[in-house]
């Protein structure tokens, strides 16, 4: 009877889990498709501006990583998971609060003050992220014992993640259409409305949903040392850094390079309409989230008989290869063109035009997909007691994903598109290397419990 209640909970668990992680992708891949709604509105319009929008998402794990993990070591998965919908619903309603506020232009830049509380709408929407993953990627790993179990799990939610943040902005260019001057962000008011209304409605269900602790931590526990202590911990770190720079800068870098707004956009050569090719740019991007998803949903069916470790040597390796051939491609032969399908809406598919070169950058979604469970896996197998700070120190490298694509947006100003993804692949290889060699637990000798 006991066996059978332990399994009834754990599923019941899993399952929240999962749709937290859906629920984060969400959001988390709503904001750069929306903060280019205010692009437009700031001076200049650059795309380092554009970007930032997005990048606060990212500083909001800088803030609360390492607390967030003091927090579910301190109050549990379940009070943590509680608040951090909570959060959720609070920063969605502030952002969209920010598209019906008029106070003005600040500084001599003339920048619209409600930017401002559209940017620290995100921050919160952000440390909302922020207690997700905290709660999510520990729950998963050690709920079945670590191990490739504990990666297929993760696996398994992260692809729930892929897919919701795939659809976020489609959803979101289904509403709005092409971005001009005169777009305002309240036109995307049902898209946050209904965030605010899921991130509420979780809330209320997880505070009646019987969860428990993976692992049971006696309450007068002595951690003599840090999760850093141990190198494969620390140099895992740096990897979850380096992995959400790739992530996001990829995607959004091929964006920006074949949307219209760049004049140097190989589409406009093609003879491709204005309208189209900004179409055909945002669904580039879609369909490399959706290869993501679907090599997370491979790395889910396999993930219990194959390692983390030739998982992420295999993904990584690829990344390389296929980046470095993109980039080469874009820069000498941007002539170079397949046609394929690609989604122009939830519901339709068209056969477009595209660079060859764009093609090998969307490959690397496969290359992308195991990346955050894997690495996560790796790093924190054999910390026992000290994997929920080890956690928090994980949440806090995510910040990766604002600094390293608003660098990857600077060079792409002011050297070219092509040189920006030079960034992607020196991070590719060093998860490479990670994995190879970074991985493995030299430090045996630290009392893990």
């Amino acid at each position: 009877m006991d066996t059978q209640r332990k399994k009834g909970g754990n599923l019941v668990a899993i399952l929240t889990m999962f749709a937290l992680y859906a629920l984060a992708g969400f959001v988390t891949f709503l904001a750069a498709p929306a903060g280019d709604l205010w692009k437009y509105q700031l001076p200049g319009g650059s795309n380092v501006l554009g970007m930032l929008g997005g990048s606060m998402n990212f500083v909001a794990y800088l803030i609360l990583g390492w607390p967030a993990g003091k927090m579910l070591q301190n109050w549990g998965y379940k009070t943590t998971a509680i608040l951090s919908t909570g959060v959720g619903t609070v920063g969605v309603l502030i952002q969209m609060a920010s598209g019906h506020l008029d106070f003005g232009t600040v500084g001599s830049l003339e920048i619209p003050g409600a930017w401002f509380v559209y940017l620290f709408g995100v921050l919160v929407s952000g440390f909302s992220m922020c207690l997700i993953n905290t709660v999510v990627n520990p729950m998963l790993n050690t709920i079945v014992g670590g191990g490739n179990k504990g990666n297929q799990l993760n696996l398994g939610g992260s692809a729930l993640n892929s897919l919701s943040g795939a659809i976020a902005p489609v959803i979101l260019g289904g509403i709005v259409g092409k971005i001009t001057k005169d777009t305002q962000f309240a036109s995307i008011d049902n898209v946050l409305l209904s965030a605010a209304i899921v991130f509420f409605v979780a809330t209320v269900i997880i505070a009646f949903l019987p969860i428990s602790n993976p692992v049971q931590r006696a309450k007068d526990i002595v951690y003599e040392r840090s999760p850093l202590a141990f190198r494969h911990c620390r140099l895992g770190v740096l990897a979850i850094f380096l992995y959400l720079g790739v992530e996001i800068g990829i995607q959004n870098h091929m964006r920006l390079w074949l949307a219209p707004d760049n004049a140097s956009s190989p589409l406009l050569s093609y003879g491709i309409d204005v309208a189209s090719a900004a179409t055909i740019a945002g669904s580039t991007a879609f369909m490399l989230m959706i290869l993501i998803l679907a090599g997370r949903l491979v790395g889910a069916a396999i993930g219990g008989k194959i390692s983390s470790r030739n998982m992420i040597l295999a993904c990584a390796g690829s990344g390389v290869l296929l980046t470095v051939a993109g980039a080469l491609l874009g820069q000498f032969k941007p002539e170079l063109s397949v046609t394929m399908p690609l989604f122009t809406s939830l519901t339709s598919v068209k056969m477009s035009q595209i660079p060859l070169a764009a093609l090998f950058f969307m490959l690397t979604g496969p290359s992308m997909s195991v990346m955050w469970g894997g690495i996560f896996n790796l790093a924190t197998e054999g910390l026992g007691k000290y994997t929920e700070q080890a956690s928090g120190m994980f949440m806090v490298m995510v910040f990766g994903g604002a600094p390293l694509p608003v660098l990857q947006s600077w060079v792409f100003d002011k050297v070219g598109p092509m040189a920006s993804f030079t960034i992607s692949v020196v991070c590719f290889a060093y998860i490479f290397f990670f994995a190879l060699v970074g991985s493995k637990n030299v430090n045996k000798d630290i009392k893990i419990d």
